[in-house]
C-alpha cells in the first residue's frame, strides 16, 4: 500500500535487526506508529487489542508470533499456539496459520525450529501478498463487465464497501479494496461509498485513510445511509470481505454487512465478497448459528474514539451511564443474498458444489 508516498506493509521483518515491525492501526488515522512485536506476548496483545486486524493480517501476524515465541523457547510450540489461539475467536484465518505452523514444526528437532518458524512466516507473508492481489485481479474483471454495462449513462462506478477490507486488513493490496485498486489500474472511473462500521468506526478510520493515501475517490456515509443510496441508484455494486466463510457459502464478516446484503438484494445490487480460500472453513456445513460471533467490550458503543479540542486522542461518551448494551462483532450473511466470491483461484458461486470444488 502506498502511505506517504512510499510503498508500505501491515507486517513485515526486518532481517538487519531480527525484528517483527506492525503498523499499529489503534492509532490511525490521527498518527502512523510503527510498533516492534519482540516476544510472543506482545504479538497477541497486537492480535486482541486490534493493533492489527482483518482475517488474513491476524494469520500472518500470528505466525510470527511463533517464531518469536520460540527463539525464546524452542519448547514453546504448543503454549504460543494455545495462547494464539485465544486472542480473537471469530476468523478462521487465525486457526488455520496455527494449525500450518503446527503442522510444519512438530517434525523439526527443537534447537531448528525458530530457524524454520522464520521461514514459514515469511512464505505465508509472501503468499498472501500474491493472493489479494490475484484476488484484485478476478474482482476487476466483473468490476469491468459491469463499467461496460454503465458506462454509457454515468461517469464513474459506485462501489459501496464496509468496514475495511484493504491492505491494512491483510499484508497488502487487501481483498475488497485490492479490487478497488486493480480495478483502477484498468482505468475504469471508480466512487467508493465508505461505511463508517460503527461502533470502532474501521471505515471512516481505516478505509478513509486507505483510499486517501491512495488518492481514490471516496466518500464517508453513515452506517445507515446504505440502503437510501442504493434505492436512489447511486451504488452499483457492493464489494465486502469476510472473517470466516461456511462450506455452503454462508458468510461471516464485520457487524452489518447482513444489511448492507438485504438492501442489496432488494435493489437487484450484486454483492460480492473477497476473500482468501484461508478465509474460508471447510469442517462448517453452514454460517448461521454456528460461527462463534465475538462480543466485545461495551465502551465501543457507549464512547466513541476521536481528537479533542486540544488535538490529542480521546473518548467521548454518548450513552447515559450503568445502560446495558450489546456489542456483536460480526453477523452472517445467508449465501442466497451473495452474487459471488472473489477468490485467488477466481469468481465462484456461493454455494457447497463450488466452494467444495476449491478444497483441493
Amino acid at each position: 500500500m502506498i502511505i506517504n508516498g512510499e510503498d508500505r506493509q501491515s507486517v513485515w521483518y526486518d532481517a538487519s535487526g531480527d525484528d517483527v515491525f506492525i503498523i499499529d492501526q489503534t492509532c490511525l488515522p490521527h498518527e502512523f506508529r510503527i510498533l516492534s512485536l519482540v516476544d510472543l506476548e506482545s504479538a497477541c496483545v497486537a492480535i486482541k487489542s486490534m493493533q492489527v486486524r482483518g482475517a488474513p493480517l491476524i494469520g500472518v501476524t500470528a505466525a510470527y508470533g511463533i517464531y518469536l515465541a520460540l527463539r525464546k523457547n524452542p519448547d514453546s510450540l504448543d503454549v504460543a499456539c494455545h495462547s494464539l489461539a485465544a486472542t480473537r475467536p471469530t476468523a478462521v484465518n487465525l486457526q488455520w496459520a496455527l494449525k500450518r505452523c503446527q503442522d510444519q514444526l512438530k517434525p523439526v528437532p527443537p534447537d531448528q525450529r525458530a530457524e524454520v518458524a522464520l521461514e514459514v512466516a515469511q512464505i505465508m507473508e509472501r503468499e498472501d501478498v500474491a493472493i489479494c492481489e490475484a484476488i484484485g485481479e478476478h474482482g476487476a474483471d466483473l468490476m469491468e463487465q459491469l463499467w461496460q454495462q454503465k458506462c454509457h449513462s454515468q461517469d464513474r462506478l459506485n462501489i459501496l464497501t464496509h468496514c475495511n477490507a484493504g491492505a491494512l486488513a491483510t499484508v497488502d493490496w487487501g481483498t475488497a479494496l485490492s479490487v478497488v485498486y486493480k480495478t483502477l489500474q484498468r482505468d475504469v472511473p471508480v466512487h467508493v461509498w465508505v461505511n463508517e462500521t460503527r461502533p470502532r468506526n474501521q471505515g471512516a478510520a481505516l478505509t478513509c485513510w486507505e483510499l486517501g493515501q491512495a488518492s481514490v475517490p471516496h466518500t464517508l456515509i453513515v452506517d445507515n445511509a446504505g440502503g437510501h443510496l442504493m434505492q436512489q441508484g447511486q451504488v452499483d455494486v457492493c464489494v465486502v470481505g469476510s472473517d470466516r466463510t461456511a462450506l455452503n457459502g454462508d458468510v461471516c464478516n464485520k457487524i452489518g454487512t447482513y444489511l448492507k446484503a438485504l438492501a442489496a438484494y432488494d435493489n437487484a445490487i450484486p454483492f460480492y465478497v473477497a476473500l482468501p480460500l484461508s478465509s474460508i472453513d471447510f469442517t462448517l456445513e453452514a454460517g448461521l448459528n454456528q460461527i462463534s460471533i465475538e462480543e466485545r467490550g461495551g465502551t465501543e458503543v457507549t464512547e466513541v474514539s476521536g481528537l479533542m479540542p486540544d488535538g490529542l486522542p480521546g473518548q467521548v461518551r454518548t450513552a447515559p451511564i450503568g445502560v446495558s448494551t450489546l456489542n456483536p462483532g460480526f453477523d452472517v450473511t445467508p449465501a442466497r443474498l451473495v452474487s459471488a466470491l472473489v477468490t485467488e483461484r477466481g469468481v465462484v458461486r456461493a454455494s457447497k458444489e463450488s466452494i467444495s470444488a476449491l478444497q483441493d
